[in-house]
């Protein structure tokens, strides 16, 4: 039989910071109007007969604050990128020449940056949603601890408190980066 430890905050503190930063990856996958080679992280390549990041094909970059381009390093996989960057949700258009792929980052519509803005409304709940439920995960933990005799009932309290001020920290944390990311998209 398992033997039930005193449940320690800085563990669940961790989980609720990785939540966070899972957040500010997602959000660099959203466009915003101008070029950033973390747009293309989800774009996966069919290479060497396996799904593979593009960024392990060619080296991607941004000479300039509307372009980023694609130089591939196996002249045979040029046609794959370029399919993938053409299947994404992105809506970018690849200029291909030669091993290179240029990728200019056209201004974004009205509409389209208010679906974006709801994107990243979407992606930000999912991250609020993880939060919560570590809390939970803390608080049962909490329980379980004091049930078997490990804590006391007001250590329970203090704890679960701690773990509400973890929670909101990081809540709060979620709706700023969230705020900062619909401002830079809806900016012109």
């Amino acid at each position: 039989m398992a033997t039930t430890e005193k449940p320690v905050l800085s563990k669940y503190k961790d989980r609720m910071d990785k939540a966070v930063s899972a957040l500010a990856d997602e959000f660099g996958s959203l466009r915003t109007g101008r070029a950033n080679v973390g747009l293309l992280d989800q774009i996966r390549v069919d290479a060497y007969g396996s799904q593979v990041p593009i960024n392990q094909v060619g080296a991607v970059s941004v000479p300039e604050p509307r372009m980023i381009t694609v130089s591939v390093w196996d002249r045979a996989l040029v046609i794959s990128v370029e399919k993938a960057i053409r299947a994404s949700d992105l809506g970018l258009n690849p200029v291909v020449d030669g091993t290179t792929l240029r990728l200019p980052i056209p201004p974004l519509t009205e509409e389209r940056r208010k679906d974006l803005a709801k994107l990243a409304g979407k992606y930000a709940e999912q991250q609020r949603v993880a939060v919560r439920n570590i809390r939970r995960d803390a608080n049962e933990d909490c329980r379980k601890a004091k049930k078997d005799g490990v804590i006391g009932e007001d250590e329970e309290k203090r704890m679960e408190t701690e773990v509400q001020k973890i929670t909101d920290e990081a809540i709060k944390r979620v709706d700023e980066a969230l705020k900062t990311k619909e401002q830079e998209i809806m900016h012109v």
